[in-house]
């Protein structure tokens, strides 16, 4: 994986980081972090079938572990993304590859198919799908670095 060089500036919304609420940490609860992890391993196999194949390692697998350490540490579990990684700085570990709002799409989408079978697939409490795909929205807006071109429009 290496990501292209970059041809737009990094854009930053004006409205600043969005103002979200985390997930529940009764997500962990329910589905543990071998759920998590098995749900982060599916969504990267969606990811993998995606447009956006491009900017991930060859081993898919080891990239699934790393968001899965960020989500468990997310939802309130043990710290696992700072012990392995470091900090999460997630907008800045992005900063390499020029999303756009239709890679943020079909990202979210790829994670929305995911969340949505997650109650029958990991016992993801349902009462909690709606909050999880709003965090996953705002999140997906916030990783959001390259400004809409504007050439294409005129």
């Amino acid at each position: 994986m290496s990501a292209p060089e970059r041809t737009r500036p990094i854009h930053v919304p004006a409205s600043g980081p969005p103002q979200i609420d985390r997930p529940s940490p009764e997500i962990l609860e329910a589905i543990g972090q071998d759920g998590v992890f098995r749900m982060l391993a599916d969504f990267y196999g969606e990811l993998e079938r995606s447009e956006l194949r491009r900017w991930f390692p060859e081993d898919m697998g080891a990239a699934s572990e790393r968001s899965a350490a960020f989500f468990v540490q997310l939802l309130g579990g043990p710290p696992l993304f700072n012990e392995r990684y470091g900090p999460p700085r997630m907008r800045m570990r992005h900063f390499p590859f020029e999303i756009d709002e239709a890679a943020r799409r079909i990202w979210l989408d790829a994670f929305h198919r995911v969340v949505d079978a997650a109650p029958a697939n990991y016992g993801f409490p349902a009462e909690h799908v709606d909050g999880f795909r709003a965090f996953l929205d705002g999140f997906s807006t916030w990783m959001v670095n390259a400004a809409p071109d504007e050439t294409a429009s005129s």
